[in-house]
């Protein structure tokens, strides 16, 4: 059975966060643990996201922007800046520790974000893996156009 999910809205400094899950009427939808939506929101020169380093274990991260660009760091070394389009991968396994910010150069204009992030449960025997990061550019993931519609294939498997 379908149901229409309120989210639960979270004000970070000026910027919104509405979980979508988990939700009284669903829990999980799949591995599916938490689904995001970070903003639409738009800022001044001078503001904009400073989440600070902190840790993840045991599950996996999918963010994905429509509008504007983050500026990821972890403990494993990776230090680049998604952008619309792009996929950013993270599994935590046995742990990792990220931020999420936005470079100088954004901030000293005005500017916007609108993003998506999936939070997915490792299945147990892989709880404790080696801590992973993969980042996609937009350009290599695989898509098409549907009734005049762009569709991209962010993960998974779609139509053979």
């Amino acid at each position: 059975m379908a149901y229409l999910l309120s989210t639960k809205q979270k004000d970070l400094d000026g910027f919104c966060v509405r979980r979508i899950l988990p939700n009284a009427k669903k829990r999980m939808i799949g591995p599916f643990i938490f689904i995001d939506h970070m903003g639409p929101a738009d800022f001044s020169a001078g503001e904009g996201i400073d989440v600070r380093p902190h840790p993840h274990i045991g599950l996996s991260t999918i963010t994905y922007l429509m509008e504007g660009s983050l500026l990821h760091r972890d403990s494993l070394g990776n230090n680049l800046e998604i952008l619309p389009g792009d996929v950013n991968w993270m599994t935590a396994g046995k742990g990792i520790v990220h931020s999420e910010r936005e470079t100088i150069e954004v901030k000293a204009g005005k500017h916007k974000l609108d993003g998506m992030q999936c939070w997915m449960a490792l299945p147990k025997e892989m709880a404790e893996i080696t801590p992973s990061f993969t980042h996609i550019k937009c350009a290599c993931l695989p898509h098409y156009m549907h009734d005049g519609v762009l569709k991209r294939l962010i993960a998974g498997e779609a139509h053979g």
